[in-house]
């Protein structure tokens, strides 16, 4: 290698070196918030929920985790919120898909009005929201008294039953789920679905065999997110769900607050951390399968 040659792979190993160093302190600044306010807290409650004091100091215990999953009311509580996620994940992918495809394909002015109203609830405060959907299907609220103007029964309400926060909770996720289900549609082109149609595919074809495909990661990120914030959600739960049995975000603020006992409240929320960890591991694979099919 003659000297000049030397010289440039020398320049270009700096070059790289001083790219990555600066790579590097970028990152350095988010990565030391999230060890900070997110695992190190987080390393501190599992650590607290599997040690007990005693004389000699502390020792493991799993002693909060048997009280937790032996309690009835406890497990009904977490069963309410699986069974309140899966229900708003389900709804949400069921609405927005459809309003998702009409946005990607349509031309129409139409569809900017359209989605306009489907972003519309990312400008409303969720306690807004919430008095919204009391005053207007709680009891003797809008709805009630609608119908009985025209002579018709009362509806029950769905004010204080798990379908209050289902309703609150789909209305709320609505704008990041299409947002997220829009970004996927544009790697499906027009003229793929345009092909597929002139050898006579039908649109149920198309939806199974084009789109669905090319998309199916970026359900999974949706359902990923949708139930990552469920799970996380407080205000709704709090105003509009029941009291008994109740969601994980209002009974671990009753747990700490009304009951006085941390350790159980840490323990809930190890719980629900742990339940949030598998989804946002789906999550993480999804991303990572998608970017070696990009790179291949």
């Amino acid at each position: 290698m003659s000297t000049v040659e030397a010289a440039t792979a020398a320049v270009k190993r700096r070059h790289v070196d001083g790219r990555g160093l600066i790579g590097l302190l970028l990152v350095a600044a988010p990565v030391t918030l999230i060890g900070a306010l997110i695992l190190w807290p987080v390393s501190v409650s599992v650590f607290d929920t599997l040690t007990v004091r005693g004389p000699d100091g502390r020792h493991f215990s799993l002693e909060s985790y048997r009280f937790f999953f032996s309690d009835g009311f406890s497990l009904r509580n977490l069963w309410l919120t699986i069974q309140v996620a899966a229900i708003c994940t389900v709804l949400l992918l069921v609405i927005s898909l459809p309003i998702a495809l009409y946005l990607r394909f349509s031309e129409t002015r139409l569809a900017g009005y359209i989605q306009a109203l489907a972003l519309f609830p990312l400008f409303v405060p969720s306690i807004l929201l919430a008095y919204a959907l009391i005053r207007t299907l709680g009891p003797n609220g809008t709805v009630d008294i609608l119908l009985t103007a025209v002579g018709l029964p009362k509806i029950p309400s769905p004010y204080l039953t798990p379908w209050g926060p289902i309703i609150g909770l789909v209305w709320d996720n609505l704008p990041l789920t299409l947002l997220i289900i829009l970004a996927g549609l544009s790697n499906v082109s027009r003229a793929s679905i345009d092909a597929a149609r002139d050898v006579g595919a039908g649109s149920f074809a198309v939806l199974w065999y084009i789109v669905l495909p090319r998309i199916r990661g970026t359900l999974l990120v949706a359902a990923s997110f949708i139930i990552l914030g469920l799970f996380s959600a407080f205000t709704l739960p709090y105003l509009l769900g029941p009291a008994v049995p109740e969601m994980m975000g209002p009974f671990m603020r009753r747990t700490i607050i009304e009951v006085d006992d941390p350790l159980q409240a840490r323990t809930q929320a190890v719980v629900t951390f742990m339940i949030c960890a598998l989804f946002a591991m789906f999550y993480v694979r999804s991303v990572a399968r998608t970017r070696r099919e990009q790179s291949s």
